[in-house]
Order: structure tokens, then sequence, then C-alpha cells
């Protein structure tokens, strides 16, 4: 299975990017993941829409060449940051790349909650007419207090929380596969 990551961060320490290496690389016997990069990205712009640059064509062929998404998102000012909505806007139009797409989500931060209150505006918009993704159901995967559960080599060294990923990875392929029959 080829799944793209989309890490609703660009900061270089970014806790959600270390989220995703970590699932990139703890679970290379069961799916091959690539982490899209969002940074070069320009914002949305419907009078270009038709004949976007070249880096937003690169971004939606890798999106429509893989067979799930794994979105991982912070969270800012109690929703989704303003680099993963633009990110979204360029997927939503024209081609539509994410309809019929599976998807799943996880998100760190710092604070108790982890990411709720994005992941919960995430979820809607996957939903949204132009994006129609399908989502892994109750899974929810907020790593809160991640300062805490990563080590400082970047690695997740938070036993609770690698286990219950493990959890998650394994309900996402069988649902994965499950709708795919």
């Amino acid at each position: 299975m080829k799944i793209v990551a989309i890490v609703g961060s660009i900061r270089k320490d970014s806790y959600n990017l270390k989220l995703a290496k970590f699932i990139q690389s703890r679970y290379t016997e069961q799916f091959d993941l690539e982490i899209l990069s969002i940074r070069e990205l320009p914002f949305y712009d419907q009078d270009i829409e038709n004949d976007p640059p070249q880096v937003v064509k690169d971004f939606k062929n890798k999106v429509a060449n893989s067979d799930a998404v794994l979105w991982v998102t912070p969270e800012y000012n109690a929703t989704i940051p303003g680099v993963l909505g633009n990110a979204i806007d360029w997927l939503s139009r024209v081609e539509k790349v994410m309809i019929g797409k599976p998807s799943w989500i996880v998100g760190a931060s710092m604070g108790n909650l982890g990411t709720v209150k994005a992941q919960l505006h995430l979820r809607d918009i996957l939903f949204a007419m132009g994006l129609s993704s399908p989502l892994l159901p109750g899974n929810e995967v907020y790593v809160g207090a991640v300062h805490e559960k990563f080590n400082d080599k970047g690695e997740l060294i938070h036993e609770p929380t690698v286990q219950f990923l493990d959890k998650v990875v394994d309900n996402f392929i069988n649902w994965f596969n499950h709708q795919n029959r």
C-alpha cells in the first residue's frame, strides 16, 4: 500500500513531522509512506487553478497516485494551520484528487488534549464536496504533551503511545482492505 503523509506544519523541528517520520520508519513492513512537503506550495489562487505551478501539479499527482492519505496536523488557534488549509484547497479543485481516497488523521501538540479541535475541523473539511474522503472511524490519535514523549534524537519513546499507534495502524490496514474488496 502506498500512503502519502501531509504534515500541517512546516517548522523544521515540528513534532508532527517527527510523528510522521516515526510512522514512516516503524511501519515499513505494512506500507510505503512518503511524507509530502507543503512548504513550497503557493497560496491557492483560482486565477491559476487550471494551469498551476509545477510544484502544485507534482503535489496533486503524488496524492492522486497514492492509495491513501495520512493527515498529520498540529492545532493552531483551535483549528488546522493555514498552510494545511492551503494544501487542501489545491487538492479540492479542478482534478479533485481526494474524492474517494481513504484518509486517517493523527496529530500532536504540547497541550494535554493533543489536537482534538483541529482534527474535528479536519474531519469536517475532508467530508466537503470537493474532497469526499472516507475516513477511518473511531481511531483518533491525539498525542498530547508530545514534548515529553520524544527523546532528544526525535524518537517517540512513550510506549503507551507507540502501542496505541500499532493498534491504529492495524485498524487502518484492515479498514482499508475491507473498503477495497
